[in-house]
């Protein structure tokens, strides 16, 4: 009995509003910080377009960067055992964001 309470007093009530579930789709991150705090935004870039617009911007404590850090980690190591390594063309500096396209004319 003890123990089922114990695990009620840990459980977390989350509420997911609908207009944030649908997510917001991000293609690059920028990772900056202080002594008190990381910041990370998440950047939508889109072929032929002169700006990248920042659509989400998350702040947190440099704990909680490290959980966020070592939760990602578990996952892709969960997600690559379940579906295979995830590779890229490189592993340093910004990712190509060639989008193969023309470039507009007017």
């Amino acid at each position: 009995m003890a123990e089922s309470k114990e695990k009620q007093q840990n459980q977390i009530n989350i509420e997911l509003p609908e207009d944030i579930s649908e997510g917001v789709y991000s293609n690059l991150a920028i990772i900056s910080h202080s002594q008190t705090e990381f910041v990370i935004d998440f950047i939508r870039m889109m072929p032929n377009l002169p700006k990248a617009k920042v659509k989400s911007r998350i702040v947190l404590t440099p704990l909680h960067a490290k959980r966020l850090l070592k939760a990602l980690n578990d996952n892709l190591v969960k997600y690559e055992a379940q579906h295979g390594k995830v590779t890229g063309p490189s592993d340093a500096g910004l990712p190509p964001m060639n989008f193969n396209t023309p470039k507009a004319q007017a």
